[in-house]
């Protein structure tokens, strides 16, 4: 790799994608982010679209819509890492999910593909609550899912970014595959309750059941996909597999990664949950 990579970011407008994008331009990197609607378009779904993006790329950032999941990204994501070779994209470090079985056949399309490949497995977000997915809902002052009592160690996608960051940058993480937590396994209940305590107002939880939560994502219009995405996230994924913390940002980046107590006292300075959305 060069003395300065030139970075290719995809997903440039979502959650992990736009603060890797930010931070590598802080850093005075040479970077090229991308989505569907950027000048440069990037579409997974329309491989006519990636040779441009990878054109004059060292390093990529790789995050797959919907989800690595879906039956299909391991053809995918080996044919964009096959272009990518070729282009003279040699780097790859991509998101994954953390206790998404379904999403190993692509994690191994990657580090079978040739380039020099990390997988970085992550929990559930902390900014699902404050930038979109749960955010009218606690905005409302009532989150209902069907997550019943299972801890989550819950993340923050600033660390999810930096860890990115770091296996770019140091060939000692190539050919690895990191399982990134929070420091503290939480119920959807106990979250919402520190949400609200940092925010100083009530914001409940109540338990519904999967169907309950189809019913009413089929009424607000959520498309198939997606809802059958969610249904496999809420039974599969969140059984408890994914409730002891690992050590994995630690090993990355040489510190804890944050918790939700700061990350709440952060955004309800904002007052982002203060505002009192009408249903």
């Amino acid at each position: 790799m060069q003395t300065k990579p030139r970075f290719l970011v995809l997903g440039a407008t979502a959650k992990t994608g736009r603060r890797v994008a930010e931070k590598l331009i802080k850093m005075g990197h040479d970077v090229r982010a991308v989505s569907r609607c950027t000048d440069i378009a990037f579409d997974w779904t329309k491989p006519e679209t990636w040779d441009a993006a990878l054109t004059d790329i060292d390093a990529v950032y790789v995050t797959f819509q919907p989800d690595l999941a879906v039956p299909g990204s391991d053809e995918t994501i080996a044919a964009f890492a096959k272009l990518a070779l070729t282009k003279g994209a040699k780097r790859m470090v991509m998101l994954s999910g953390r206790g998404e079985d379904a999403a190993h056949r692509a994690e191994d399309a990657l580090h079978q593909s040739g380039v020099e490949a990390t997988v970085l497995r992550a929990n559930w977000f902390f900014q699902n609550f404050s930038e979109d997915l749960f955010l009218p809902y606690i905005q409302q002052g009532t989150l209902a899912l069907p997550a019943g009592d299972i801890p989550e160690p819950f993340i923050d996608t600033d660390d999810i970014a930096d860890c990115a960051i770091a296996c770019l940058l140091d060939d000692q993480h190539i050919g690895q595959t990191y399982e990134l937590s929070g420091p503290q396994a939480m119920t959807f209940a106990d979250v919402t309750k520190v949400l609200g305590d940092a925010s100083n107002r009530k914001i409940d939880f109540i338990p519904i059941t999967l169907d309950q939560m189809d019913e009413g994502m089929k009424a607000d219009g959520v498309p198939d996909d997606f809802r059958s995405l969610i249904r496999y996230l809420f039974t599969e994924v969140l059984d408890g597999r994914n409730s002891t913390p690992t050590n994995d940002v630690e090993r990355i980046l040489g510190r804890k990664p944050n918790s939700l107590q700061n990350y709440a006292q952060s955004v309800a300075k904002t007052g982002l949950w203060s505002i009192a959305k009408s249903a």
